[in-house]
């Protein structure tokens, strides 16, 4: 039988880890890791047998995803993703002004370098507005009332 040596380990974490470039998660990274670290363990203590090496393997692998898990749950991952395809959400809290002015509901403001439909309560051209939603393609807003200082 093929006896496993330190560098077998390395390899499977080069593999694991070119594994997980292209796959979802991040469970591949913490396996070639967990082999990696097997891989020093077996550079320390070369007489190790297979069966500690893949128990040891296992360990590591279960403990450090569940760490991977747990610190992730704490110190959740944020992301502009989220609005990647909802342009819109993107204004939530913006301020501008109404280019046409808001009859029966229905007007438009520039945001940035587009011409936005919003829907919200009547109001003439040049009122201040705050973005507070999206619907489709058409913002929702209120009438911004700046606080006195």
């Amino acid at each position: 039988m093929m006896k496993f040596v330190f560098w077998h380990w390395w390899v499977i974490a080069v593999v694991l880890v070119i594994v997980e470039a292209f796959v979802a998660g991040t469970f591949f990274l913490w396996m070639g890791v967990s082999a990696a670290v097997v891989g020093f363990v077996l550079l320390i203590a070369p007489g190790m047998g297979w069966e500690y090496q893949v128990l040891l393997f296992a360990v590591f692998s279960v403990v450090s995803i569940a760490l991977w898990l747990i610190r992730l749950k704490k110190y959740p991952t944020r992301s502009q993703v989220s609005n990647l395809n909802r342009r819109a959400a993107r204004y939530l809290g913006h301020i501008a002004i109404i280019k046409d002015p808001v009859v029966n509901g229905l007007g438009t403001i520039n945001v940035d370098d587009t011409i936005w439909r919003v829907m919200g309560p009547d109001c003439e051209a040049g009122t201040k507005v705050k973005v507070i939603g999206a619907a489709g393609t058409n913002l929702k807003v209120e009438i911004f009332m700046e606080k006195n200082l």
